[in-house]
């Protein structure tokens, strides 16, 4: 299980009901070279091997280039990676949970580095954002991944 450094200058979470399971759900996070096709934040992805730790997969979301390693994959239950960008060290988990004939979907990230640092309202906000953005994406596409099953 991996965690977030929650004393990183900046940090955001967030959760999310999703109505499929968590296996679909789980399915739509872990498939990361389709990310572009349904959250439109993330411009490019190249997967540099299997889904599993200690792959890396480097991606573009808006105007950030990222390179980041994946350091949990546990089926259907958390993924989890870490990343740089412009010197920020992210670290990012998203955790599922049955609820309800659905999924409870939880997502957290850090970010620690000097521009983390110095701007630190400017990145939780946008880390925010991120989170918020990308749970309701999630959860469209897994929906709509349900009702189509």
């Amino acid at each position: 299980m991996m965690e977030i450094n929650r004393n990183a200058p900046a940090t955001a979470d967030g959760e999310l009901r999703i109505d499929a399971d968590p296996e679909t759900v789980f399915d739509v996070i872990s498939g990361i070279d389709r990310w572009p096709s349904w959250n439109p934040d993330v411009k490019s992805v190249r997967v540099e091997g299997p889904v599993q730790p200690g792959t890396v997969f480097r991606w573009k979301a808006g105007p950030s280039s990222l390179t980041s390693t994946l350091r949990v994959v546990e089926p259907p239950w958390e993924i989890a990676w870490t990343g740089t960008t412009m010197g920020i060290k992210a670290v990012h988990v998203f955790r599922f949970q049955a609820s309800d004939g659905g999924t409870l979907a939880r997502s957290e990230e850090s970010w620690e580095g000097l521009i983390a640092r110095l701007l630190k309202g400017y990145s939780r906000r946008t880390l925010d954002k991120g989170i918020r953005g990308v749970l309701a994406h999630l959860k469209t596409e897994a929906e709509r991944r349900a009702a189509t099953a």
